[in-house]
C-alpha cells in the first residue's frame, strides 16, 4: 500500500465532501468550493468526517494514482479551509510591482513593464518597504492553481547565479557564482 494513499484525509468543521458517479469530487468549505475529478477505478469513502481512498488492483497504474488522488483530495479540503499563500521577492534596482485589480504591473528592468493579468481565483497584494525588497503575496485555495501562477511570475525574470538579481520565492537560496576575476 502507498504510505501517503492509506492515510486517512480529515475533514474540518464546516467542510463538505461528495463524490459524483462519474468520480468527481467536490470540496465545500468556508472559502469556496474545488472540483477534482478521478480516475474511475479510485474509490472514495466518506465514514463520517474521514475521507478513505482506495484502489482495486496492485497494478503500477493503481499505485501511482493511490497517492496522488489522496494528496489532491487533502490540498482541497486544507485549500477550502484555510488557503494557500505564496510570497514572491523581487531583488533588483528598480524592481518594482503595483497591484491593480486582477493586474500585477512589474517593472523587471525590461525597457517597458510588464502588465500580468491574475485569474479571478487568485488575490494578489504587492508591498515596498524602504531598506527591503518589494514582496508580491499571492493568495487562494486552489494549491495547482497558486503554484503555477506563482511560477510564470518568477520565469519572467529568473534569479541569475552572478547578482542575484530577479523573482524569487521568499526564503529561496541563490546559489551564487563568481565572476571572471575570480577564475585568475
Amino acid at each position: 500500500m502507498s504510505r501517503i494513499g492509506k492515510k486517512a484525509v480529515t475533514l474540518a468543521k464546516g467542510v463538505t465532501l461528495t463524490v459524483s458517479p462519474a468520480n468527481e469530487v467536490v470540496v465545500k468549505g468556508p472559502k469556496g468550493e474545488l472540483r477534482q475529478e478521478l480516475d474511475r477505478d479510485i474509490i472514495v469513502k466518506v465514514e463520517g468526517d474521514q475521507v478513505l481512498i482506495t484502489r482495486p488492483t496492485d497494478q503500477i497504474r493503481h499505485r501511482a494514482l493511490h497517492g496522488l488522488y489522496r494528496s489532491l483530495v487533502a490540498n482541497m479540503v486544507t485549500g477550502v479551509t484555510e488557503g494557500f499563500r505564496k510570497d514572491l521577492e523581487l531583488v533588483g534596482v528598480g524592481y518594482r510591482a503595483a497591484v491593480t485589480g486582477q493586474q500585477i504591473d512589474l517593472a523587471l528592468g525590461f525597457s517597458h513593464n510588464i502588465i500580468f493579468e491574475l485569474p479571478k481565483e487568485i488575490k494578489a497584494s504587492a508591498t515596498a518597504e524602504k531598506g527591503k525588497n518589494p514582496t508580491i503575496t499571492l493568495e487562494g485555495i486552489d494549491k495547482q492553481l497558486l503554484g503555477q501562477v506563482a511560477a510564470k511570475l518568477r520565469s519572467l525574470r529568473k534569479p541569475e547565479p552572478y547578482k542575484g538579481k530577479g523573482v524569487r520565492y521568499m526564503g529561496e537560496v541563490v546559489r551564487r557564482k563568481a565572476g571572471k576575476s575570480a577564475g585568475k
